[in-house]
This record gives C-alpha cells, sequence and structure tokens, in this order.
C-alpha cells in the first residue's frame, strides 16, 4: 500500500480572536435567531439607549453604577462588547470610588464608535 503525498498551498490562518469591529455580528445572530427585522429593531433600540445613557452619566447621577451596570447588559447582549467592557469598568471605578473621568471618556468614544457601526449597518438594510 503506499502513501499519498500532495502539497496543500498555504493559507493564512484566522485570527484567535475575531475583530468584527465594534459589533459582533455573529453574535447578534446568534442572539436574535438569525431574524434580520429583530437585529435591526434591536440594534435601533441600543442605539438610542447607549446614547441616553452616555448623556445621563456625564451628570453622575447617584445611581450611575446602576446605570453603568444596564448599559454594560444592553452592550453583551448585541455583542458590542468593547462598549460592555468600557461599562463594566466604570461600574467598578463608581463602586470603588475612583475618578470616573477617564472611564467616562472611553465609555463615549466606544458608545459613539458602535453608533456609527450600526448606523452602517442599519443603512444597508
Amino acid at each position: 500500500m503506499s502513501l499519498h503525498l500532495e502539497r496543500i498551498a498555504w493559507m493564512p490562518s484566522p485570527p484567535l480572536a475575531p475583530d468584527d469591529g465594534p459589533i459582533d455580528i455573529d453574535h447578534l445572530h446568534r442572539m436574535t435567531l438569525g431574524d434580520a427585522s429583530l437585529e435591526r429593531e434591536v440594534l435601533a433600540m441600543f442605539s438610542a439607549q447607549a446614547a441616553s445613557l452616555v448623556a445621563a452619566l456625564a451628570a453622575l447621577p447617584a445611581d450611575a453604577g446602576a446605570l453603568a451596570h444596564t448599559l454594560k447588559g444592553s452592550a453583551r447582549a448585541i455583542g458590542a462588547f468593547g462598549v460592555a467592557d468600557a461599562a463594566g469598568g466604570l461600574e467598578t471605578l463608581i463602586q470603588r470610588g475612583g475618578d470616573p473621568a477617564p472611564a467616562l471618556a472611553e465609555l463615549g468614544d466606544a458608545v459613539a464608535a458602535a453608533r456609527l457601526a450600526i448606523d452602517a449597518m442599519l443603512r444597508r438594510s
């Protein structure tokens, strides 16, 4: 019995941690069961909610930790993991009594990037 070997052309490996940008599209598809209409609806709702919560957090109300926690959960649900991480960082900082200014700026940037991506996705659909 002879062994048949053939050369296979090199092909790049996918990244270990995929970077889909501000929104993890695969996660969003899983969470909405692939329903495009539902995806558009939750993206639009998240975009509006995120903008509202970031504006409210800028004033550092007494319930800022709870607002950051809400945003963290909403972001995770749609695959906006950069927003979730930034909101979680702010939540932790608030709980520990640290200076929230840098974390608020990071959260604002993450939300802005996510909203730009969402706007582009909604225009394509």
